[in-house]
């Protein structure tokens, strides 16, 4: 059977946030932080009047990565560390289907580290959205490579973690993102906007989503961040997002908070711009090898069936 060669994305009569999410209750721990981030997703497909059945939400291993099953959008629970390249295939294979990853900070930057790159740099059309809890949760509480130094863990010395934390947003930039911001879980005013920004936005978009994890991580709270979170956009720091240079020197500030008490939580729009997005490249290719907009797969599969 051939898959149609247009796919409806978007619904005409709009749906609301409750038509995105699944029968199947969440299980996350009382007080996570990653219940406001599948709620404002949710709300954001329907800002965006997705088709639930054209939406792929793509996640990995871990709390985080057992969203997809709460939403009602096709979904993908794939393997540790993975979530990322089996995006890439979802993309590639329906360039006009939104693509969605939703994956932890461990997740990502530890097993999955070597993959996130990759289409940051080609500037592919999809968004990451990291709810960073600063640990390995669903392991039972291993420092992650986002855990600050000195945080209690179970594999971390009697000092606590010895590491520096990466810092995501300075990566991303790097590596070639198109759109890069942080928000926190706890204000959905705030995530809503900038999770329907990245969905939105023509290019590889992430976000970071600081969520808590009330279980194990017991120093970045909410508690914690409540009193310190401080929008750099709002407050007039940080308004010209396609300056590069203004966006890394913004990002060096990231853990600022980690060495001084009176230093804020930023969250915030750090970069955004508009450059050609690959499938443009693939584009080229496929029509220089004349392949068909249609495939039967019916056909590949019994080619090469054992």
């Amino acid at each position: 059977m051939a898959l149609p060669a247009v796919i409806n994305v978007h619904v005409e009569e709009p749906l609301k946030a409750k038509d995105y999410r699944s029968d199947i209750t969440p299980t996350w721990c009382p007080g996570c932080g990653d219940f406001g981030v599948v709620s404002s997703l949710a709300k954001a497909y329907a800002d965006q009047k997705y088709d639930p059945s054209a939406v792929t939400t793509v996640s990995g291993i871990g709390c985080s990565s057992r969203l997809p099953l709460w939403m009602n959008s096709f979904g993908i629970h794939s393997c540790h560390g993975r979530a990322v390249p089996v995006a890439i295939g979802a993309h590639l294979a329906r360039p006009e289907m939104p693509v969605v990853v939703t994956i932890g900070d461990g997740d990502c930057f530890a097993i999955g580290g070597g993959h996130i790159m990759h289409p940051a740099r080609r500037n592919m059309n999809m968004t990451v959205i990291v709810m960073d809890n600063g640990t390995f949760a669903l392991t039972k509480n291993q420092t992650s490579p986002l855990s600050r130094t000195g945080l209690p863990g179970t594999l971390a010395s009697d000092l606590g973690n010895l590491d520096e934390p990466m810092n995501p947003i300075e990566m991303m930039i790097t590596y070639g993102a198109t759109y890069v911001a942080q928000t926190y879980s706890a204000n959905a005013k705030h995530m809503g906007k900038v999770i329907n920004e990245a969905l939105a936005h023509q290019g590889f978009s992430y976000v970071n989503i600081l969520s808590p994890c009330p279980t194990y991580n017991k120093v970045d709270t909410f508690a914690y961040f409540r009193p310190r979170i401080h929008d750099i956009n709002e407050a007039g720091e940080h308004t010209d997002l396609s300056n590069r240079a203004a966006a890394m020197m913004k990002a060096s500030e990231l853990y600022q908070h980690h060495h001084s008490e009176d230093a804020p939580v930023p969250v915030g729009v750090y970069y955004q711009a508009q450059k050609p997005v690959y499938y443009e490249k693939v584009k080229q290719v496929q029509e220089f090898y004349g392949m068909k907009e249609t495939i039967d797969w019916d056909n590949i599969f019994d080619r090469y069936k054992p």
